[in-house]
């Protein structure tokens, strides 16, 4: 499944009614327990406060979805969903990817917070590289050995 990643910001969401539409479907399939408030106004609260979503895309829709906030050295990742019918197909692993990516090409580390996280989401998220920082507040993407070998 040919992924890519778009970027959705206010002023991305504020121009295109698909992109609305598809987020708003992305994250009503979303836990209840995962948002803690509505779909509407969790992205409308994101969006408002100068944050980001990093989408997976194929076809022209958004299969997938991850909220990014930003400070000087991270992006910070939450509520990675991706829509029901296409689970378990690697369109969450292959968004993380892609957003790895895209925060190293700007400079800044990856990271997400323990907390927030079900032991699920702790588990992919150590499959893909990342590593629970030493104070146990946050992962962060386990940056490329040096040379090759193997930890």
């Amino acid at each position: 499944m040919p992924v890519t990643l778009h970027l959705v910001d206010k002023a991305a969401w504020e121009s295109d009614p698909q992109v609305q539409h598809d987020l708003q479907r992305i994250y009503a399939d979303a836990p209840a327990e995962r948002l803690g408030v509505p779909v509407a106004t969790f992205l409308r609260e994101h969006l408002e406060a100068g944050h980001f979503f990093g989408c997976a895309r194929f076809n022209d829709r958004l299969l997938g979805a991850v909220a990014v906030s930003t400070d000087e050295q991270a992006w910070w990742l939450s509520e990675l969903c991706v829509r029901k019918a296409t689970r378990r197909r690697g369109v969450g692993s292959r968004l993380l990817a892609l957003v790895s990516n895209a925060a190293r090409t700007e400079g800044l580390e990856l990271r997400t917070l323990s907390s927030q996280l079900p032991v699920a989401d702790q588990m992919l998220l150590t499959r893909l590289g990342y590593r629970l920082d030493i104070t146990g507040d946050y992962f962060e993407l386990a940056p490329p050995l040096q040379g090759g070998g193997k930890p």
